[in-house]
């Protein structure tokens, strides 16, 4: 990199349910999670990729954060490849609760970033969700939902691409 300039890497983890989930069943446990680079958090959802201001999403302020190192990546090639995953991988109709969400797309731009993807124990729930029996009988409803936590300003977060 040209510059030499170093910027943190943030994951966002939300839980959905506020607590229910954890309270009825841990195999329940509905997390969501998003990117802070740059001061701005970046997460997919059924609106597509969205940016918003650090803790500005409909969700409040994440339940913990992780850590997940720096990146020398520039925010101008950062822009760039949201540009192509926007218009390929992760477009608003691809999204699906349990196998393509904000939870592929965050490891997937922390493995962009860092090298380094989200801990699996959040990547490898839906999996473990679903194999249970009560995971298959949800599985029709399931597969119906779709999740947007829209920013502060709607769908049009203040780095929107």
């Amino acid at each position: 990199m040209a510059d030499g300039s170093s910027y943190n890497v943030k994951l966002y983890i939300y839980d959905l349910s506020k607590g229910l989930a954890r309270q009825l069943s841990p195999m329940m446990l509905g997390e969501h999670t998003s990117v802070v680079v740059y001061g701005e958090e970046f997460f997919y959802g059924g609106g597509g990729i969205t940016s918003c201001f650090p803790g500005g999403t409909i969700l409040g302020m994440p339940d913990s954060i992780v850590d997940l190192g720096n990146t020398e990546v520039p925010r101008d090639l950062f822009q760039e490849y949201l540009s192509s995953l926007r218009e390929s991988t992760y477009r608003p109709e691809k999204y699906h609760l349990f196998e393509h969400n904000c939870n592929t797309f965050s490891s997937e731009v922390a493995q962009f970033l860092t090298g380094t993807k989200i801990p699996s124990y959040i990547t490898e729930l839906p999996s473990e969700v679903l194999a249970t029996p009560f995971g298959q009988a949800l599985r029709p409803f399931l597969d119906s939902v779709t999740i947007t936590p829209s920013g502060d300003n709607g769908m049009n977060g203040y780095g929107q691409l």
